[in-house]
């Protein structure tokens, strides 16, 4: 058989071994919480954020990424805070132009080769071990999302957000899908859906296919303004979190 290569090595490698001992579940869940809990108490003071979904593999000269640069600025000058994976590509040039606008720049970011190291631009910074978890944070604490172009892990994340929104176990929140050469086919392709009546026509109105920065940062403002508005709390030290430092930067 053909020796697999991973790009991560395998902690434990088991073949059929089925249910674990219950003390190793236990050790796991409590692995799990422990990671909940230390995203809780980073994130606790990040504001209200928008999280910007894309690849990690452009480079700062390509224009996906020029483009997520501007989205970031768009986001600080809307007074929201730019959440990404905390990567590099996109989610460095939405955090850069977040940074380079003044405005607060979070990043989320997970052990793996791509993404090993947090981008030089976030205020805030956690690494994951964990997916489910990492997707946890990026959607519990923003107000809307935009995907940028970008592969599957962009997917995945794109669409748990948006099955999430669909089935309203997410408050309604506006998705940008922002490219619309790269993102057409895949539009199309939803529409296909509906017309086959896997998914409603209506949920197609879920989200803005678009190629402007300004037209993706006027959908956002309008939505969030018409249907919420912040709540005064009381944020207080319990799980003795850290308040982000402010950008230097104007």
């Amino acid at each position: 058989m053909e020796q697999l290569h991973r790009i991560i090595a395998a902690k434990d490698i088991q073949f059929l071994d089925g249910p674990k001992s219950r003390t190793y579940e236990f050790n796991f869940a409590w692995k799990i919480f422990r990671e909940f809990i230390k995203g809780f108490r980073t994130l606790h003071f990040v504001g209200p954020c928008i999280t910007v979904f894309g690849s990690a593999r452009f480079k700062e000269g390509h224009p996906h990424y020029q483009s997520a640069r501007e989205m970031g600025r768009q986001i600080a000058s809307m007074g929201f805070t730019t959440m990404t994976g905390g990567g590099p590509g996109t989610m460095e040039a939405a955090n850069r132009g977040a940074f380079e606008a003044g405005g607060m720049s979070v990043g989320c970011n997970i052990k793996l080769p791509f993404e090993q190291a947090a981008n030089p631009y976030v205020q805030t910074s956690i690494t994951f071990e964990h997916f489910f978890v990492r997707k946890v944070m990026l959607v519990k604490y923003s107000y809307a999302f935009v995907i940028m172009p970008g592969g599957f892990g962009t997917m995945d994340e794109f669409f748990e957000t948006l099955t999430l929104v669909q089935t309203k176990t997410l408050v309604r929140f506006p998705i940008v899908l922002f490219g619309k050469e790269y993102y057409t086919p895949l539009f199309d392709y939803m529409g296909s859906m509906a017309a086959q009546g896997t998914i409603s026509k209506e949920d197609l109105s879920l989200v803005l296919l678009t190629d402007s920065i300004a037209e993706a940062g006027q959908h956002i403002d309008t939505f969030i303004k018409k249907n919420y508005r912040e709540k005064a709390r009381k944020r207080k030290w319990w799980l003795f979190e850290k308040k982000p430092a402010i950008s230097s930067q104007s």
